[in-house]
């Protein structure tokens, strides 16, 4: 014996069957629609100011430059003279071979490598020095103590 179908479940069915007949109407509409637009009507062109608007933009004039103004390569670094700076060794570890210079006119510190300094630097002397890109930041390299 069959079960027989609940009030509940024919009325889902029919929803479903709608819902179905409805989609099946909307793409008949679409395929109808679809044919009737041309290329030309598709296409859309962007103005200088970025604005989309469907006529074609008007022809600018094209300014002509000469082979000789362009440039390709990176122009050449000019060689500026070092800035020398004044400052104190804040800190010095010998056994280790580098220690820290404050520069006196701001808070800034540079480290400096034993290879760059005099022999006979130490802690609390005032020294110039010159910068250099390293790694980490810029260093102090060309140190003198001053006396």
């Amino acid at each position: 014996m069959a079960k027989p179908i609940s009030f509940n479940k024919r009325e889902n069915e029919k929803k479903k069957a709608s819902k179905r007949l409805e989609k099946q109407k909307k793409k008949e509409e679409r395929k109808a629609n679809a044919g009737s637009g041309s290329l030309d009507d598709m296409i859309a062109y962007v103005d200088a100011n970025g604005m989309i608007t469907s006529t074609p933009p008007e022809e600018d004039v094209k300014n002509e430059i000469a082979l000789e103004e362009i440039e390709v390569s990176v122009p050449k670094k000019e060689e500026s003279v070092p800035d020398i700076l004044n400052g104190r060794v804040e800190h010095f570890n010998s056994d280790k071979g580098y220690g820290f210079i404050k520069y006196i006119n701001s808070t800034e510190k540079y480290f400096f490598h034993i290879t760059t300094a005099p022999a006979n630097i130490k802690e609390g002397d005032k020294v110039t020095f010159e910068t250099e890109k390293g790694t980490r930041g810029m260093n102090a390299v060309k140190i003198e103590i001053i006396k």
